[in-house]
């Protein structure tokens, strides 16, 4: 089977797994934190640090690996024919140097005739984060899962986020924003895609409280 960064797992494996596979990470960063000549027996702020790590790679930054999708039961759309647009706050990993990605998605859908409830939305792009991606890549699946989950070929997806390979190594720049967009189906039609971005704008003033 294919096991990218960004690929679920879930399905692969069986209940007691992930315990098991988290005594396995913990030598390793053990092995890790020996190779830094960091003094994991003595050091206080060091002591139990690999374990800590095994367990948030597997419970937190990359769970959504590990984890089955969110379940997103969807139910008739009730004539509803206007646009929809969620915003959803992300956390991922670049899967070039494991550093974090912070970020904001947008969600935006035309109904078909199923719709899923709004927590859904953000449900899955966080599921769909939580794995080492690129934002590119992140991009085109939140909208594949959505498109899936809600049965509507009407979607698209922005997101603006920044990234930590370019804050805290590289370039160090810390005002850097990179931002991404995936339209699908009537999302590429000029009035429609006008649409989305200014409920985009509309979204942004309202959160910093414009």
């Amino acid at each position: 089977i294919r096991y990218f960064a960004n690929d679920n797992v879930s399905k692969y494996l069986n209940d007691g797994d992930i315990p098991q596979l988290i005594d396995e990470l913990t030598v390793h960063f053990e092995g890790v934190l020996d190779t830094l000549l960091i003094d994991r027996v003595n050091d206080p702020n060091s002591k139990g640090t690999a374990r800590r790590l095994a367990k948030m790679y597997f419970t937190e930054i990359m769970a959504g690996r590990y984890e089955p999708e969110p379940d997103a039961t969807s139910f008739p759309n009730s004539d509803y024919t206007g646009m929809l647009v969620v915003r959803s706050e992300l956390k991922s990993v670049c899967s070039h140097h494991h550093q974090p990605v912070t970020g904001v998605a947008y969600i935006g859908i035309i109904p078909g005739e199923r719709v899923i409830g709004l927590s859904k939305y953000t449900r899955i792009a966080q599921w769909c984060a939580r794995r080492g991606t690129l934002q590119e890549e992140l991009c085109n699946d939140i909208a594949k899962s959505i498109m899936a989950a809600t049965e509507s070929e009407n979607v698209g997806v922005y997101i603006a986020a920044t990234h930590g390979c370019c804050e805290n190594r590289g370039i160090m720049a810390h005002s850097s924003l990179t931002q991404t967009t995936v339209l699908h189906g009537q999302f590429h039609e000029a009035d429609v895609k006008k649409e989305f971005f200014d409920n985009i704008s509309l979204q942004e003033k309202f959160s910093n409280g414009r």
